[in-house]
């Protein structure tokens, strides 16, 4: 039986974040080869005089309805604001068996509405890295409050990650847990037909602190004083414009060139085009670019942190500590092959068999099974 679900979260791809909560669009997206799927988002934009704006679209199959209201400078008025723009999208929108929320911040409270009145379940899957043990002492005891007020509503509470799952249970948090990880379209992301010709490192994120692009640059001008025959490309939705100053100050633009966003298909097939991926975090979740780079049969190196462990092995890439001279290490054991990982065949395959649309979208079903049936 298909049931309806629909999907909100406190980050989706929107017209001021394009690239935000991607990871949330992909699970909806293979929930609905199963389901009846909307996705409803809210937002704030400074910049607009309406106080509503409804953005009603089919995206990949999907209606997708993003409301955005005008935001303020005061908190308590915009959290007002967004819960009436979730009241006005949902207004509009086919009534669902279940809503599928992601992330447990104060905008999931319209779950909990939702149940309240309506009487509809949910389930809230969790990506968010604050909810990390390391990241524990950031969060304020409102956000803390707020996360456990949700997730005991809730019927399911799904992190994708093991990692997570222990330091949520940790934080007080005692909704059922099952871990349903990241997705993967690993149509999207096939495997290489062939070698780059040149040895190609590759890396790309929002290129925010955390992932240390100029940590990654640094190994690569180390590498260079010994090798000439690699190329580093590195970008992303991000600030490139200090990687380029930076890689122009170490006379670098010779063996280091930057991109900035990509499309989907653009990273799958730069992916290919690489060697190696490179994600080098302080601290992660269960970063789906490290996913989609195996599926595309390109190993990885990356830091030892978050629920990284849970995808790498020594057959499919090498785990580091956060250290620039452990990254340097590896890089050269790749370049000079002192190590040797599984032909990309197997590392498509070992992506395929865990966290494609089929083994993720049927978790998922599972789940919603229990609640419904």
């Amino acid at each position: 039986m298909r049931h309806k679900i629909l999907f909100i979260s406190s980050w989706y791809p929107n017209k001021l974040e394009p690239t935000n909560g991607n990871f949330v669009q992909r699970h909806a997206e293979a929930v609905s080869t199963l389901h009846e799927v909307e996705v409803l988002h809210a937002i704030g934009d400074r910049a607009q005089q309406e106080k509503f704006i409804f953005d009603d679209k089919n995206i990949n199959s999907l209606r997708t309805l993003i409301v955005y209201y005008k935001q303020t400078q005061n908190p308590a008025l915009n959290f007002v604001r967004r819960m009436q723009a979730y009241k006005k999208g949902f207004s509009k929108l086919n009534k669902p068996d279940l809503v599928h929320a992601n992330v447990l911040q104060n905008n999931m409270f319209f779950a909990v509405y939702l149940k309240n009145k309506y009487k509809i379940p949910f389930v809230v899957t969790e990506h968010w890295s604050g909810f990390l043990q390391i990241n524990r002492h950031r969060l304020s005891k409102l956000q803390l409050f707020t996360a456990k007020r949700i997730a005991e509503k809730a019927s399911f509470l799904l992190p994708v990650s093991q990692y997570l799952s222990k330091d949520l249970k940790t934080a007080g948090i005692q909704t059922k847990i099952e871990v349903i990880e990241n997705v993967v379209d690993t149509d999207l992301f096939h495997i290489k037909k062939a070698t780059p010709a040149k040895f190609t490192f590759f890396h790309i994120s929002n290129l925010i602190s955390i992932k240390n692009p100029d940590k990654i640059i640094a190994a690569a001008v180390r590498l260079s004083k010994e090798f000439s025959n690699f190329e580093l490309q590195i970008g992303g939705d991000g600030d490139v414009d200090t990687l380029n100053k930076l890689i122009k100050s170490q006379h670098a633009e010779g063996f280091i060139k930057t991109f900035p966003m990509l499309t989907s298909k653009e990273v799958s097939d730069k992916m290919r085009n690489s060697n190696c991926f490179i994600l080098f975090s302080d601290y992660e979740n269960f970063p789906c670019v490290l996913l989609e780079s195996l599926s595309t049969g390109t190993p990885a190196i990356a830091t030892k942190v978050g629920g990284i462990p849970e995808i790498l092995n020594e057959k499919n890439g090498i785990l580091i500590g956060n250290s620039e001279d452990e990254l340097y290490h590896a890089m050269k054991k790749v370049l000079t092959a002192q190590i040797h990982f599984d032909e990309p065949e197997k590392l498509h395959e070992y992506v395929e068999n865990r966290f494609s649309v089929d083994k993720i979208s049927h978790k998922f079903d599972c789940i919603y099974r229990q609640i419904l049936e």
